[in-house]
């Protein structure tokens, strides 16, 4: 999978592009030594991403603009990993992408000395964080060169790390942390009934069943089949959990499923039928060229070479009767060349 199409990426962008939990977030993870520096009612995002195209499969990224409470400009980098297996190099990935923060607002001039950023590295795996938080710690080097080294430390929350009583905030945000932390269990279906029981006061709001159709494609799309079979077993944990709306919403999401799955399809189908269409012209001109060299050569082609040189399907033959008849004697000569290619 890759760009929006992966499933972890999405529900990523989905959650944390809501202003109310970023910032709920923040205050609830992030050092308090730190959240009492930032002014949170100036948040806002930023529209760019930093992530390498050959690494958006396993990485998302959101960029918040925040001003410090001394007026000066600072910025939160979450950087979200959805890979089965942890990055080691993660510190130099931060490294580049801060990096390319800085470059942007020197090309905007909006900055003559570079503004703070917080690095924030959000991991939902199975497996407890091994690398380490310091870009030094990559290195191996003597004490006595460590004025050389770089370094800068990351925040991190590690899914594996808190217990389900240790997630805070309000009922989008716990729900939804919870959702990663157990997206990969084996016991996820047990789990489901209380995770989405969190939401049962929203699910009389339109944003709030908007939140629910969110979490329920995330886990149709992104859950094991160990864990998760298909959409009856969801629609159960959801009538359990919701049985004043459960009924509303699963048609709803059933229908968004089937039209996201169409419109794949469309596009599925219309690049087979670009391909083909290409294989198809690619071999009507191997053909025509064939022809006309017998032509210019024989002037006139019987139609019962023409019908053989219509039933092969290969371009590559084609050719190498093309290059055949350029050397052939006669039609019967280049005729008993076909029908030795063709035993």
């Amino acid at each position: 999978m890759s760009e929006i199409t992966n499933p972890h990426d999405k529900f990523f962008k989905q959650v944390f592009t809501r202003m109310e939990t970023v910032e709920e977030f923040i205050r609830h993870y992030l050092p308090p030594d730190v959240v009492g520096l930032l002014d949170l009612d100036t948040l806002e995002y930023t529209k760019d991403t930093f992530i390498d195209k050959r690494l958006k499969e396993y990485f998302s990224d959101l960029l918040l603009k925040v001003y410090l409470k001394g007026g000066l400009q600072g910025y939160v980098y979450i950087l979200f990993e959805h890979k089965s297996y942890q990055e080691p190099l993660i510190s130099f990935h931060l490294l580049r992408y801060m990096v390319k923060i800085w470059e942007m607002l020197l090309k905007k001039r909006e900055v003559i000395r570079f503004p703070v950023i917080i690095p924030l590295v959000l991991y939902h795996g199975e497996k407890k964080w091994r690398a380490g938080l310091n870009f030094k710690d990559m290195f191996d080097s003597p004490d006595d060169m460590a004025i050389f080294i770089p370094d800068f430390e990351y925040l991190l929350w590690d899914s594996t790390q808190y217990s389900d009583e240790d997630i805070k905030g309000e009922a989008v945000l716990r729900a939804a942390l919870l959702i990663l932390k157990h997206i990969f269990d084996e016991d996820l279906k047990e789990r489901l009934p209380g995770m989405l029981g969190l939401l049962r006061d929203l699910s009389e709001k339109r944003t709030g069943i908007e939140f629910i159709e969110t979490i329920l494609k995330y886990l149709l799309s992104a859950a094991s089949a160990d864990t998760i079979n298909d959409y009856e077993e969801i629609k159960a944990a959801v009538d359990q959990a919701l049985p004043q709306t459960g009924g509303k919403i699963m048609p709803t999401v059933a229908d968004v499923l089937r039209e996201e799955g169409r419109q794949q399809g469309i596009q599925q189908g219309i690049q087979r039928g670009i391909q083909q269409g290409i294989q198809q012209g690619i071999l009507q001109n191997a053909r025509k060229s064939l022809i006309d060299t017998l032509e210019v050569r024989f002037e006139t082609v019987p139609q019962s070479i023409i019908k053989i040189l219509d039933e092969i399907s290969d371009p590559s033959i084609l050719g190498l009767l093309h290059r055949k008849a350029l050397k052939a004697k006669s039609l019967e000569d280049f005729r008993q060349i076909v029908d030795l290619m063709m035993e």
